[in-house]
């Protein structure tokens, strides 16, 4: 069955990437046996109720190690995790680690579950979260619950962190560069525009009256851009409480059809039409290509993962202001963002030592020093509470409040099974259509109701596929 599932899992991934063309643990220490207690001799006053001495336990020495990561992060992210795994192998001397960048989200994924079937695995993988459904279902895994041994209080982990990459109450994967979406905006543009950023817009409605005023004050030719659109439109769904995909959006089992062309999804894609055609919404491309243009003032609003925070605060030319994800007029529930970016798997096939060494590093990046480097370099969250509150102490929300945005967001909205995060099977081909949907819609002007149509048609039949094969 193993075999299976790693030969239908990689066989998708493979024909999608076609398409887009340690040591042991530690052992406790032993004693030695005692020597032979010294002879009596005849020197006066000598004490005779002194015990024999006994040797120092002698501690194990460490067995070496030597473990790879793949990651997907490059960049200054990847400056930032080649700073980590320095600095892990100068606390772990017998252990090296091999952080190698290895390509996108999704060639990182591929490669890893392909290099693992081989036999030749790399020991600890980064995917996310679309991948996440895929990685469950390979038997390619070792889940990162049977390592803890109490070590690791995984009741520390943010909740919304621990409940996405959790399946029956087990964690599965170690959280490392979680993310969400949010709204970041220009505030030197919207104080020209004569528009008060002590109120940033909360709907869809505002920024598009917002934009509009900066429009038509000839600030730039645009009103906001999307990152991972396809995404923004899965956050869309959560912040209103609407389910994506049936079986809870996948996590009361394996889901077999989605919610693309429902009521909200039509009128969420009609409403970014409507708002494409009155040059509001700037197409930004499917992932980071909207950066760029809003650093560079081409419109006043960017939606996107709090995963660029630290490069667009650090690049910007302008005060940079950032708020909570807009909701649509009308009666909708409240639920909540939902957790991107991406975990780290074990993968199996590993020796016994290079899956102890690779937790020895899981250990040492949910410590609180380290959890809270990778935030404040990166932007990604603070992913346990003891961080969380460690920040909170010394005064850095106060200090940088764009950091606390996103992660007051994600901690203030519902808990509901719509708001959790949807898994589903190959759902990075599905993310993909649903992509191609909305690109149809906002730049080729395709009627929403059709795109959706067939995206759904399609993402059912990824779906069945991928459920038919793992019977």
């Amino acid at each position: 069955m193993k075999n299976r599932r790693w030969l239908i899992v990689i066989s998708y991934l493979v024909m999608f990437a076609m398409i887009l063309g340690a040591c042991a643990p530690k052992a406790e220490p032993t004693a030695t046996d005692a020597p032979p207690a010294p002879e009596a001799t005849d020197v006066p006053d000598a004490p005779t109720d002194v015990p024999a001495p006994t040797a120092e336990p002698v501690a194990a020495e460490p067995e070496p190690a030597e473990i790879t990561f793949w990651h997907a992060m490059s960049g200054s992210r990847g400056d930032v995790i080649n700073a980590i795994a320095e600095r892990f192998m100068e606390a772990n001397p017998h252990i090296k680690l091999t952080a190698e960048y290895s390509g996108s989200y999704a060639e990182t994924l591929t490669k890893a579950l392909a290099a693992t079937r081989s036999g030749t695995p790399p020991t600890i993988v980064q995917v996310y979260e679309v991948g996440t459904e895929s990685m469950l279902d390979s038997g390619a895994i070792v889940p990162v619950y049977t390592l803890n041994k109490g070590e690791v209080d995984w009741a520390d982990v943010v909740q919304p962190i621990l409940k996405y990459y959790s399946k029956d109450g087990e964690l599965y994967c170690m959280p490392f560069n979680s993310s969400t979406a949010m709204v970041y905006y220009n505030i030197d543009m919207l104080e020209a525009a004569g528009i008060d950023v002590g109120t940033p817009p909360t709907t869809w409605a505002e920024i598009e009256e917002y934009s509009l005023k900066v429009i038509e004050a000839g600030l730039a030719p645009g009103g906001f851009s999307m990152g991972w659109p396809a995404w923004i439109l899965e956050q869309t769904y959560a912040m209103h409480d609407q389910l994506f995909a049936d079986s809870d959006n996948g996590r009361g089992g394996l889901a077999t059809e989605v919610y693309l062309n429902s009521d909200f999804g039509v009128k969420v894609l009609t409403e970014w039409q409507r708002m494409a055609d009155e040059k509001v919404l700037v197409y930004g491309g499917r992932e980071y290509s909207a950066n760029d243009p809003f650093l560079a003032a081409q419109f006043p609003f960017l939606i996107q993962s709090t995963s660029s925070l630290g490069g667009i605060l650090g690049k910007a030319t302008f005060k940079v202001g950032t708020t909570f994800l807009p909701r649509l007029d009308g009666d909708y529930p409240k639920g909540n963002s939902v957790v991107g970016g991406g975990c780290l798997w074990l993968m199996d096939g590993t020796t016994p030592a290079q899956q102890a060494a690779a937790w020895e590093f899981f250990k040492f990046i949910n410590t609180p020093a380290e959890t809270i480097a990778w935030h404040k370099e990166t932007g990604y969250f603070p992913a346990t509470n003891t961080a969380y509150e460690q920040l909170k102490a010394e005064g850095w929300f106060e200090e940088e409040p764009n950091h606390a945005t996103a992660f007051n967001q994600i901690l203030g909205g519902a808990d509901t099974p719509a708001s959790v995060g949807v898994l589903l099977g190959n759902f990075v081909q599905i993310r993909d259509i649903v992509g191609a949907a909305i690109e149809d819609v906002v730049v080729n002007g395709v009627d929403p109701k059709t795109a959706l149509d067939k995206a759904t048609a399609d993402s059912n039949q990824v779906l069945s596929d991928y459920a038919s094969l793992l019977k």
